[in-house]
C-alpha cells in the first residue's frame, strides 16, 4: 500500500498592518506565500501568540487559493513571549481561551473562503500538554465543545492524545523534521544544543526515514521510534522554504505521497 503523509507548517505569525505598501509597526515572520505552495496543511496563528485579523484573513485566503487545509494554531495568551513561556492557569480558563481563538479563526476563515479542519496547540502549550493531563483535558474539552469534527494535531503517546481519544476526537500524530528529539521522544528544548536543525538535505533524509521506517536519530545518537501522520516544518525557522522544498523533493523521489490528513 502506498504510504502518504501530511506536511504542515506554523504560519500567519506576522503582526502589524500594511498601509500603502509600508509596514507600520509590523513584525514579519517567514515567507508564508512560498510555504503555502509547498505544504498541505497550515497552522494559522489565532492572535494569542502571534498574528492579527488581517494576517489571519490573508493567510486563510492564500491557503484556500493553494488548496491547503487550515488549522487553528492555539496558544497561551503570550504575545510578548511568542507563546513559548510556560503558564499556570485554571483548566476552565485555558478551555475558554482556546474557545476564544477557535471562534475568531473560524469566522475569519469562512470569510476568506475556507474552513478550519483541525487544531494544533503552539509552543509552551504544545509541550505542556504532552505530559500535563489537566491542561491537555482543557484543550480537548474546548475542541469537543466547539466542534467534535475537528482533529487535534500533536505529539504521539502524549497526554493530549490520550485525552483526545478518550473524548472520541480524531488525533493526528505529528513529527518535526527541523527539531531535535530527546531519547524519550520529546523535543529538545529551544536554546539547548541540537534543538533546531538547519541542513535541508539532512532534514529531507530524516523526513523520509520518519515516514518510511518510523524511526529518527535522537540528539544523543540513539535511534528511537516515531509515529507520524503529519510532518512539520516551522515557518519561522531560518531557511524554512529551502527545507520544505527539500523535504517535498525527497518524499516524491521515494514515492511517498504528500497529502492533507483533514
Amino acid at each position: 500500500m502506498e504510504r502518504s503523509v501530511d506536511l504542515n507548517s506554523d504560519l500567519g505569525e506576522s503582526v502589524g498592518a500594511l498601509r500603502m505598501g509600508e509596514s507600520v509597526g509590523a513584525l514579519r515572520m517567514g515567507d508564508d506565500a512560498a510555504m503555502l505552495r509547498l505544504v498541505t496543511s497550515a497552522n494559522v496563528a489565532c492572535g494569542f501568540h502571534a498574528g492579527d485579523p488581517s494576517t489571519m484573513f490573508g493567510t486563510c485566503r492564500t491557503a484556500a487559493e493553494n488548496g491547503v487545509r487550515v488549522g487553528a494554531h492555539v496558544s497561551y495568551r503570550d504575545l510578548a513571549g511568542f507563546g513559548r513561556r510556560a503558564m499556570e492557569m485554571p483548566a476552565a480558563e485555558l478551555r475558554d481561551e482556546v474557545l476564544d481563538q477557535l471562534g475568531t479563526l473560524v469566522g475569519i476563515a469562512r470569510a476568506a473562503g475556507t474552513t478550519v479542519r483541525y487544531v494544533k496547540p503552539h509552543g509552551a502549550l504544545y509541550n505542556r500538554i504532552v505530559v500535563d493531563a489537566a491542561q491537555a483535558g482543557a484543550v480537548v474539552e474546548a475542541v469537543a465543545a466547539f466542534d467534535p469534527g475537528l482533529a487535534i494535531l500533536g505529539l504521539a503517546e502524549s497526554a493530549v492524545e490520550r485525552a483526545a481519544r478518550s473524548a472520541g476526537l480524531r488525533f493526528v500524530r505529528e513529527a518535526f523534521v527541523d527539531r531535535g528529539y530527546r531519547p524519550d521522544g520529546t523535543l529538545v528544548p529551544r536554546g539547548e544544543p541540537g534543538a533546531v536543525l538547519s541542513d535541508p538535505d539532512a532534514i529531507a533524509e530524516r523526513a523520509v526515514r520518519m515516514v518510511a521506517e518510523g524511526r529518527v536519530r535522537a540528539a544523543d545518537g540513539s535511534d528511537i521510534a516515531v509515529a507520524v501522520d503529519s510532518l512539520c516544518v516551522h515557518g519561522d525557522t531560518p531557511g524554512a522554504v529551502a527545507m520544505a522544498e527539500a523535504v517535498r523533493r525527497r518524499l516524491d523521489a521515494e514515492g511517498l505521497r504528500v497529502e492533507a490528513f483533514a
